[in-house]
């Protein structure tokens, strides 16, 4: 499991900084320090620090799931036949080798994980949830929910 991250301070420069870069990950330093505020240089260093302390993660195109033939989504509950530390480290690292799996997450309810699969129509989705969810590590059911419209997705 993903050991918690420990916090970094931010001041308000900071925010500011990371609020302009959710928005456009290729705004230049120059219009970044402008708005924040500062100028060129402290504004390159402090985004060299976010990205040093891990608060910046990473920059990446944000794409059209329907443009790339990927608009269908569905939700897969998952419960676990195990759930013992090492099962759940053995199902985790399954997970990230499904390159379908948009998302896991562990879930406190009646299940024990929440998978948002991406694909290109129902018929895919039968198979990765067939040949592949299924087949992971300690799965003992499944329940799908498939998205009909999508209102709101956060950025990734």
């Amino acid at each position: 499991m993903k050991e918690s991250a420990q916090s970094v301070e931010l001041d308000d420069f900071d925010r500011k900084i990371l609020a302009i870069l959710r928005k456009d990950g290729r705004i230049t330093f120059t219009d970044l320090a402008r708005q924040v505020g500062l100028s060129k240089t402290p504004c390159q260093q402090r985004v060299r620090r976010l990205v040093e302390n891990g608060v910046i993660s990473g920059f990446a195109a944000i794409l059209d799931p329907a443009k790339v033939g990927l608009d269908h989504v569905a939700f897969a509950e998952v419960r676990l036949s195990d759930t013992r530390e090492a099962a759940l480290r053995e199902f985790n690292a399954a997970v990230r080798r499904i390159a379908e799996i948009e998302e896991c997450h562990m879930i406190a309810s009646s299940f024990d994980y929440l998978l948002k699969v991406r694909t290109s129509d129902m018929r895919r989705y039968r198979t990765v949830l067939g040949e592949k969810i299924s087949s992971l590590p300690h799965v003992a059911n499944t329940s799908t929910f498939v998205v009909m419209e999508t209102v709101r997705e956060a950025a990734r």
